[in-house]
């Protein structure tokens, strides 16, 4: 029983906090406080917005942002990672608040919390690596635009409209606009905007995303002017409890948490490595970061918080400003715990607008102009691949996205390897023969190359070229080039052998590497050659038979020893 135990327990404890990691908090702690501040001034408005964003609240956001940031902070691996509500888990939850409830969310996002700890317990983070560049990009670009367009209705003032979409909600909401215009709220709106890029473009170090929400609240008071604001929040954290979750609504919800699971992992993962590029001498543990991710899911929603994810503009911050260890993420939850127990009327003041404000500078700030562009230029694949991926983020939901954007990104790159299998007619080596049996050979032997790949993508190609061959004895087939061979190729590969024999040509091959004979031994591609004998270790031995064989034909009448000086490398 005890082996049993450890046996299950030993991959969990594997996933738990080094001591390294825990020891690192105490080398500098003065840093780690002041970066833990500036994030947490940064974050303030951020969790507020995306709270409101999800339709679950201001009150969720600012749980979220402090109960999985300390959780994601202590379990997660990634030393600099700051984790809360985010724009790209906003535009997930919206549809789900719509369907199910605040209840509902809740329920989600505790159910993907479980998933993200069982893709851990899986080491499944290091598959991260294979999302390609592209893919990102359009995700970040496509992302940055859902946001924006969230923020149309409280940006113009106007109440949100019905739908799921965020683009018909936003021409919903102009149109709304147009019939009732509310000339103060984008009036909020354009100064929170124009306030946070200018000033970042000014003094980046500067927080003026808190700087513009508190100068729009006291325009906002000091003139009297008509603006919706967040209205009541509780000054501190519920009890936690789980009442939000009903068995019988499980099953009806699992399909919204692999959604939220699949993108809360994707966009930690990212986020991680966006710490450890923008950091020296820092790197995540993937699989500890999704096990810190989950746990934090499965915590937050006791206390009222949507899902969560590592936060790529917090982070940002967290290690611009100096931040070494995962002590500055905790401060940072620290003191928004602060803030809500000590601070809930004040903040109750903030005008939506505002708020609006801070989310569409911030979605403008993720698009990195140079970046795509250079993108784009890199390739015409890459610059469909983040069209199409950009595209589908605005259209569909984001795992979708994601999915389209590797599909894409799978189905250009197999087209691509794809193209460098070649099928090469190789001239006969003359040895120490004469002229006029060389060309006697020539008309009756004809040898081929096979370079690079024979899969599924390049084989029927492969397979065309093969069997136009002219009308010769003898065809070698040069196998030793080969790098890659799957069951579609080895299909092909007897296909095209069978056609060849059935026009009374003899087919040998050559140069068979010992990886690739499982594959061909599985499928009987070389049953009938092996049974004649025509399997052979290099193409010398191979062109030899083929000499033998036309001689006792009566082709040749003069027997020669070929490819005795052909080099080994050359003569497989």
């Amino acid at each position: 029983m005890s082996s049993l135990l450890d046996r299950a327990w030993g991959p969990v404890r594997d996933l738990l906090p080094a001591r390294a990691d825990l020891a690192r908090m105490g080398r500098d702690p003065r840093r780690d406080l002041l970066a833990g501040l500036a994030v947490a001034i940064v974050a303030l408005p951020l969790a507020l917005g995306f709270g409101i964003s999800s339709g679950a609240g201001a009150a969720a956001g600012l749980a979220t942002a402090v109960v999985a940031g300390a959780l994601a902070a202590v379990f997660g691996g990634s030393n600099l990672q700051v984790s809360g509500p985010t724009g790209a888990m906003t535009v997930v939850l919206v549809p789900i608040v719509a369907q199910y409830g605040t209840g509902g969310v809740l329920a989600v996002g505790l159910l993907a919390g479980v998933m993200m700890v069982g893709l851990a317990v899986a080491r499944a983070g290091r598959y991260m690596s294979y999302v390609p560049a592209p893919v990102i990009e359009g995700f970040t670009l496509g992302i940055a635009g859902v946001i924006g367009l969230q923020q149309v209705p409280n940006a113009l003032g106007v109440p949100k409209p019905e739908g799921e979409k965020v683009v018909a909600i936003a021409w919903r909401a102009v149109g709304e606009f147009v019939r009732q215009p509310n000339w103060t709220a984008i009036g909020l709106t354009a100064g929170v905007v124009v306030l946070m890029l200018a000033g970042t473009r000014w003094k980046p170090t500067v927080p003026f995303s808190l700087i513009a929400v508190i100068a729009a609240t006291l325009a906002v008071k000091a003139m009297r002017l008509d603006a919706a604001t967040i209205g009541h929040l509780p000054a501190g954290l519920p009890a936690p409890s789980l009442a939000f979750l009903h068995p019988s609504e499980v099953p009806s919800l699992l399909a919204p948490a692999v959604a939220v699971a699949a993108l809360a992992a994707l966009e930690s993962l990212m986020s991680a490595s966006a710490a450890d590029a923008m950091s020296v001498g820092q790197r995540h543990d993937s699989s500890k970061e999704l096990f810190g991710q989950g746990l934090a899911n499965i915590a937050a929603p006791l206390f009222g918080g949507v899902a969560a994810t590592g936060a790529i503009a917090r982070t940002a911050v967290n290690v611009r400003s100096g931040a070494s260890s995962r002590l500055a993420a905790l401060v940072h939850a620290a003191v928004l715990a602060v803030i809500v127990f000590a601070a809930a009327p004040l903040v109750a003041g903030i005008p939506l607008a505002a708020l609006a404000g801070v989310l569409i500078a911030t979605a403008i700030r993720m698009v990195e102009v140079g970046s795509l562009r250079a993108m784009a230029r890199a390739t015409r694949s890459d610059a469909v691949i983040l069209v199409l991926t950009a595209a589908a983020t605005l259209a569909l939901d984001l795992v979708k996205a994601v999915l389209v954007g590797m599909g894409v990104a799978g189905a250009l790159a197999l087209r691509a390897v794809a193209k460098q299998a070649r099928l090469d007619q190789v001239p006969l080596d003359r040895g120490d023969h004469s002229e006029e049996e060389h060309a006697l050979l020539a008309e009756h032997i004809v040898a081929y190359r096979i370079d690079g790949p024979l899969f599924f993508a390049a084989a029927h190609r492969f397979l065309l070229e093969l069997t136009e061959v002219a009308d010769v004895r003898v065809v070698i087939l040069r196998m030793s080039r080969v790098s890659t061979l799957d069951a579609t190729g080895a299909l092909v590969l007897k296909d095209a052998i069978d056609k060849l024999k059935r026009r009374g040509i003899t087919v040998m091959a050559s140069g068979i590497r010992p990886g690739q004979l499982r594959t061909l031994d599985s499928l009987g591609v070389l049953n009938t050659l092996r049974s004649d004998g025509r399997v052979y270790a290099t193409t010398p031995d191979a062109i030899r038979a083929a000499r033998t064989d036309l001689h006792c034909a009566g082709v040749l009448t003069v027997p020669a020893q070929l490819g005795n000086d052909v080099p080994e490398e050359a003569a497989r």
